[in-house]
């Protein structure tokens, strides 16, 4: 490399892929859910082993408040009609948004907690983006049981929402060939 030629700072971009959290902190795209009035949306937000025990969190973007957390795995927090549960088994947090109305829509962040310091500035976060769509308002029999199990949410994350969502076929088509050929012309 010379001095000027736009690729000194490769190296240093490379490395940091390297940093536990880096990737699903800067480089992953935001989570997309859609949903209609009245009904549930659930997100499965993924962490690091060693963030196991720190608080999770969700809260509407910009974060100046979190609306639900939990610091107790496997025990379901509420606040209103949110809900977050730290499903310790398969290191993730569940939040579920319930009887959604159209000003829920917006972006919102898993968080979690990272910092002693006050805020959510040092915090991880990964963003997760709210569409609620008018629908027919449909009367649900309250003795029916339509929470879905913890399994089911997990292998939704990892199997389907994944390989269907537009960010992870951009990173396969676009953003990987990239780097390699950025890195085969450094090597």
């Amino acid at each position: 490399m010379t001095p000027g030629d736009g690729r000194s700072w490769l190296p240093a971009a490379l490395l940091l892929l390297q940093v536990p959290g880096f990737v699903s902190q800067f480089l992953s795209s935001p989570i997309s859910l859609v949903g209609t009035v009245g009904q549930s949306v659930s997100v499965i937000c993924p962490y690091e082993k060693i963030y196991e025990n720190n608080t999770k969190y969700w809260c509407k973007s910009p974060c100046l408040w979190k609306t639900v957390e939990t610091a107790v795995p496997d025990v379901e927090a509420w606040n209103g009609r949110v809900s977050i549960r730290d499903i310790s088994a398969t290191l993730s947090f569940r939040v579920t948004m319930r009887n959604l109305r159209e000003e829920d829509a917006g972006t919102y962040l898993c968080g979690i907690d990272t910092s002693d310091v006050p805020g959510f500035v040092f915090d991880l976060t990964y963003p997760v983006v709210v569409t609620v769509t008018p629908g027919l308002h449909t009367l649900v029999d309250p003795t029916v049981n339509t929470e879905a199990s913890d399994d089911y949410y997990a292998s939704s994350l990892y199997s389907g929402s994944l390989l269907s969502s537009i960010y992870f076929w951009l990173l396969v088509f676009l953003e990987v060939p990239l780097v390699l050929s950025m890195l085969s012309a450094v090597l």
